[in-house]
């Protein structure tokens, strides 16, 4: 309640102090500052005419998905996407897979600017609370897409930009409360255009849950600050965003025989063993639970902006960034063994000790882009370089058996460095060749030199050591893209396009490799061939088309259905692997009150002449399907729309997949099909702009699923005859609530 009665003030003083700058300014063309603002995203983005696969998202569509939900459940009502949520709601430790490939292996931009931590390639959604209340536009490129900053795009590209400065004072304010306890409370402000050239917008927000899973605790607090300058065809804009986050440790699951003994609510994170406790397991077993089982983030974004256009035909755009992050988890540790933390010398074998492992990163770079246009030809060209560094460390807070802290405060028991640069240089071009004839092409060449020293947090018992960390990789990536696309009669478009992309392992690809038996040296490089062939049809009625993608990978990084300890998936590289599908999208709009839409993926995703590695034991498996892959994914929605009433329903369908490559039946993710609901009623007012009430209620059915899951196997003799197999899954919610009302003035 505190919190809400202080959004409410600091909205009733910004619309006072707002209202008085305002008096006597001058309104420019809102349309001129828009196409300005527009500037800065062009080299990232595909275009009406570009042959590439892509979903664009409306700002209606953004803004029905802000009430309280991270970005990951909005994306997964677009094709081939998928949501994966360990807390059951949608809110906290959520990411997304695309064409079966994960968050590590796609590329996430702000303005032009990398989101993935450029150490894991990982976008961890709450390390951006409420990102998505301040995000004006998104592009999902499926495939290799566009060039673009940072990581390649091995399944994909997700564009975002912040929302354009309104020349008009307004803002809004949000509350959201639901099942779990729920939360959402978010203010919003713009100033308006002040003294002619001038535009401020800030927000504040507060998203928190106790979540499905018990102890699944979210706490997310977030801001957005922009400032800009505008004269005549001059954008300077200067903007920051972040939040601190507080989440309870749930990356690990829970198996099936714990589900059925104590619910699918249960999770072992911070569980000990304790004499007496209110908690009992069904063998008798007393536990308690550490209740600062948690991670705890801070990031601060910061961009720099400047747009110069000089005439009809030529712009410019450059961006300053520098990105600030620190966080730590905090960890019980049950009858921990001491000699895993070689480093410090404590003097006793086994105690239950808090650990916590921490991590402190600094990114900064600049992107330049420069876009000439003409009636025939739009040429986009620059390039980009970033340095990231960030130590690792690890300390111990408290050991239980320890008489003497000395021994551990203040010291490390794992301390390693990482330093990487990223550079790319890049040229655009879609030419009208003839009528109705675009021909694209776009070039990149891409430097990364990835440097990492010191020692892991990973004992190893066979040594008696502490794992080393000695990379020291520099890589060249040449990444072409050909395509045509000619509309060939009103309403009709046919496309096709070639693309080549490469990417750089991840942080784990090296760190765990140790793990696999028999893999020594680095891990190699990926490329991808990326084969795509469509067909439009675009007409205000019917929208709908159809994509033919085959994407042949050499060395792909695939995961085996491990996680190390951090919850991270543990991959190996493959030799030859292909994904290769067909893409279906419909929207049908017969009525102005009625839209109705449905996409559908039908793929395969193979592994050939795939290798097994169990234990010590290697077995040749021929052909396999991908883990994480499923063969189909489809979903639909309808949209009503009468006056101030809404109503969306949205199902998504998503098909069996397997844990590992083996593709065992003991190791699997069951199909799914889920419903989501979202009713709401918009009040039109003369004295402000609009009321919004509205209510969501997701999972309509009751359906028992689970988003993602983890598992391996081992062996009791020499043959796969003798396997056993173990499995931890993230059950989701069932029926569950989301109430909001939003007031924008």
């Amino acid at each position: 309640m505190k919190r809400i009665f202080l959004f409410s003030g600091i909205l009733a003083l910004s619309m006072a102090a707002t209202a008085s700058a305002q008096n006597g300014t001058e309104q420019p063309d809102s349309t001129a500052m828009i196409e300005i603002q527009q500037v800065e995203v062009t080299a990232t983005r595909a275009k009406d005419h570009t042959p590439t696969v892509r979903t664009d998202l409306s700002h209606e569509q953004i803004a029905r998905g802000s009430y309280a939900l991270d970005i990951p459940s909005l994306l997964a009502l677009t094709p081939s996407m998928i949501a994966t949520n360990e807390t059951g709601i949608g809110i906290g430790g959520t990411s997304i897979r695309l064409r079966g490939t994960d968050a590590t292996r796609l590329n996430v931009t702000v303005n032009g600017v990398p989101v993935n931590n450029p150490d894991s390639h990982s976008v961890y959604w709450y390390d951006t609370p409420d990102l998505l209340s301040s995000v004006g536009s998104i592009q999902i490129q499926r495939g290799a897409g566009t060039s673009t900053n940072g990581t390649g795009a091995f399944g994909g590209a997700i564009n975002m930009t912040t929302e354009s400065l309104s020349p008009e004072f307004g803002g809004s304010a949000s509350l959201s409360y639901g099942s779990y306890n729920t939360t959402k409370q978010s203010v919003n402000i713009h100033s308006g255009l002040l003294r002619g050239h001038w535009i401020v917008d800030a927000r504040l927000s507060h998203i928190g849950s106790d979540g499905y899973i018990e102890r699944g605790a979210t706490d997310l607090k977030s801001y957005m600050l922009q400032g800009a300058y505008y004269n005549a065809g001059t954008m300077v804009k200067l903007l920051s965003f972040g939040g601190k986050a507080r989440t309870y440790l749930t990356y690990n699951g829970v198996s099936k025989e714990d589900m059925a003994l104590y619910g699918r609510r249960y999770h072992t994170s911070g569980q000990y063993v304790t004499d007496s406790s209110p908690y009992v397991l069904a063998d008798g077993t007393h536990v308690a639970y550490y209740d600062d089982q948690t991670d705890n983030y801070l990031q601060i974004n910061n961009q720099l902006l400047v747009s110069h256009r000089f005439n009809e035909r030529w712009a410019v755009n450059a961006t300053l960034f520098y990105t600030y992050g620190y966080g730590f988890y905090r960890q019980y540790k049950d009858d921990a063994w001491l000699q895993g933390y070689d480093n410090l010398d404590i003097g006793i074998a086994q105690s239950d000790l808090i650990r916590r492992k921490i991590m402190r990163n600094h990114t900064g770079g600049v992107n330049v882009a420069g876009q000439y246009t003409s009636k025939s030809v739009d040429l986009v060209f620059g390039g980009s370089w970033s340095i990231y560094a960030c130590p690792h460390w690890g300390e111990l807070a408290w050991v239980d058996e320890a008489t003497d802290a000395s021994l551990y405060n203040d010291k490390r028991w794992y301390d390693n460095d990482v330093r990487k640069h990223d550079a790319n240089l890049f040229a655009k071009i879609n030419w009208n060749i003839a009528k109705g004839l675009y021909l694209y092409g776009d070039v990149q060449y891409r430097y990364v030199h990835y440097k990492s020293w010191g020692v892991n947090d990973n004992y190893n018992w066979t040594t008696g050591v502490m794992q080393p960390v000695d990379v020291n990789e520099k890589y060249h990536f040449f990444n072409p893209h050909v395509g045509l696309n000619y509309e060939f009669a009103k309403h009709h478009a046919a496309y096709f396009s070639f693309a080549v992309a490469h990417k750089e392992p991840t942080r784990s690809d090296f760190t765990d490799r140790y793990l696999f038996s028999g893999l020594e040296g680095n891990p190699k490089a990926e490329r991808l061939l990326d084969y795509e062939l469509g067909y439009r049809f675009k007409h205000p009625v019917v929208d709908a088309g159809i994509n033919l993608y085959y994407m042949s990978y050499r060395n792909q990084l695939v995961h085996t259905g491990l996680t190390n300890e951090g919850g991270d998936n543990l991959n190996i590289n493959v030799p030859d692997s292909y994904r290769r599908g067909i893409e279906l999208t419909l929207a049908v709009r017969p009525a102005k009150w009625f839209t109705f839409g449905a996409n559908a993926t039908f793929s395969q995703n193979r592994i050939k002449n795939y290798t097994e590695n169990i234990g010590d034991k290697q077995f040749d498996m021929g052909t396999r399907t991908i883990a994480y892959s499923p063969n189909v994914i489809a979903g639909t929605v309808f949209d009503f729309h009468v006056k101030g009433f809404a109503a969306v329903l949205q199902t998504q369908y998503v098909g069996k997949q397997y844990l590992t490559n083996g593709n065992y039946d003991d190791l699997t993710l069951d199909r799914y099909c889920v419903t989501n609901l979202d009713l709401s009623y918009t009040l039109q007012t003369h004295r402000i702009r609009s009321v919004r009430f509205g209510v969501a209620l997701y999972n309509l059915f009751n359906t028992e699923y689970c988003s993602n899951g983890y598992g391996g196997s081992w062996l009791n003799g020499d043959t796969l005859a003798t396997r056993g197999s173990w499995a931890c899954y993230f059950p989701q919610a069932p029926l569950n609530v989301l109430a909001n009302v939003t007031l924008n003035f």
